[in-house]
């Protein structure tokens, strides 16, 4: 693996969530990446990507740096052949490259402005680290993706499920007052398409994903039908991805409560986090035992930990 961005890069899922599953039962491997150094860059704010990747990288011996760009770092120019006499003080190319000097790996982490699908979509701060670092990049977010946490999603999915067939899995859009991007849900729609499970996607009329993260799944506009008989519900909203950026609809039918669980199999609930609690799910359920949003933060630990063990492996 050469670097951790979406569920492309990664050869074997399975065995990236075992790798997780066996760090999370001896966590401190703590020889095993001394003396190297992650940096953890970041260009909007977080908190369970910031604290697990910082967790992580201590448990396996490196030593991780944080960097705010907002407010520690100058601001950078990603644009090639300008003349910078503008409020840009640094070249992506110079700052990128300095990085890719100080540290092992590199953890990036970035977020949407919603006003150009096309600015959002083609990934240009990624993809700069990525041209620029000479180093492993690891996503933390980024404008269409979050892999850290689709990966942890299907490592607590692993460990909660223990019949032999596959789950039914259900990811289903819930209402929210901002308008939030599609990464998580791109992303989770994107390693459930690689994951051994029953997979299908819930969401009002013009709330699809992108034909890439949605194809080959079935997708219902109509909540109650897709819940019907799911083992596991993955409850997140999203903004529009055809009416870019936009708030479409403020549906609190949508919102997951005890009434949409007795549509399931007795199914867990998921959340990303943050949640808005009473729009997004119903306290009944976050208080209740169906509810496993906190083993998927506590998860995201051992994600981290065995994507940093994948990447810094050939150099050790």
């Amino acid at each position: 693996m050469k670097n951790f961005t979406s569920v492309k890069d990664v050869q074997n899922i399975n065995t990236l969530v075992e790798k997780a599953l066996s760090l999370k039962e001896n966590p401190f491997q703590t020889k095993l990446a001394e003396g190297k150094r992650i940096g953890l860059i970041f260009f909007n704010p977080s908190l369970r990507t910031r604290l697990s990747s910082q967790v992580a990288a201590q448990n396996l011996g490196a030593q991780a740096i944080v960097l705010d760009i907002g407010k520690d770092g100058w601001a950078l120019e990603f644009e090639d052949g300008v003349v910078m006499n503008g409020d840009k003080a640094e070249h992506i190319k110079e700052a990128a490259a300095v990085m890719g000097r100080y540290f092992d790996v590199l953890g990036v982490r970035t977020f949407p402005e919603l006003k150009s699908k096309e600015a959002d979509y083609s990934e240009k701060l990624l993809n700069a680290f990525i041209k620029y670092a000479g180093v492993p990049i690891v996503s933390l977010e980024s404008g269409t993706r979050h892999p850290l946490q689709s990966l942890a999603d299907l490592i607590t999915i692993k460990e909660q499920w223990t019949a032999t067939r596959k789950p039914k899995v259900v990811l289903t859009w819930a209402p929210h007052v901002k308008a939030l991007p599609q990464a998580v849900p791109n992303s989770f729609a994107e390693w459930m398409g690689k994951a051994e499970v029953d997979f299908s996607i819930a969401n009002p009329e013009g709330y699809d994903l992108a034909e890439e993260f949605r194809q080959g799944i079935s997708v219902f506009h109509n909540q109650e039908a897709a819940l019907k008989g799911a083992d596991f519900v993955y409850v997140k909203n999203w903004s529009s991805y055809d009416d870019y950026g936009q708030i479409l609809s403020q549906d609190e039918s949508w919102t997951f409560g005890s009434k949409q669980l007795k549509l399931t199999d007795n199914a867990k609930v998921m959340h990303c986090l943050p949640v808005r609690r009473g729009l997004v799910i119903k306290d009944e359920i976050l208080d209740g035992p169906n509810a496993i949003h906190l083993e998927q933060a506590e998860n995201r630990v051992y994600a981290a930990q065995a994507v940093f063990h994948e990447l810094l492996m050939p150099q050790i």
